[in-house]
């Protein structure tokens, strides 16, 4: 009796068989992991686009915060914004408005 015998071509179309098979996952993977590395590529932009303006936010607040810190325990700047903003005087006191000078 003979043993099973090799078909060359058999062996041969199983290898390709399988080697076509992780052509196609990693093609599979390739595609979608690299609309997936693009999606992580446009959060990592907006992250840090967000952070910027959080850094901006609060440089502003803390501006805010000194400035009513400063309005609540110094009478000094509340004059000056009474007089450069609202136009106030003390009583008694006289404004002299001057024509800006032409630079001649």
């Amino acid at each position: 009796m003979a043993g099973p015998r090799r078909v060359p071509g058999a062996a041969v179309s199983g290898r390709a068989l399988r080697a076509g098979s992780l052509a196609i996952i990693a093609l599979a993977i390739l595609g979608f992991g690299g609309q997936s590395l693009g999606r992580l590529w446009n959060m990592k932009r907006e992250v840090d686009v967000l952070e910027r303006d959080i850094a901006v936010l609060r440089a502003e607040t803390d501006r805010v915060n000194a400035s009513v810190t400063r309005l609540r325990t110094d009478p000094e700047s509340i004059e000056q914004i009474a007089r450069e903003e609202l136009g106030l005087i003390k009583p008694g006191e006289r404004v002299l408005k001057l024509p800006p000078s032409g630079g001649r």
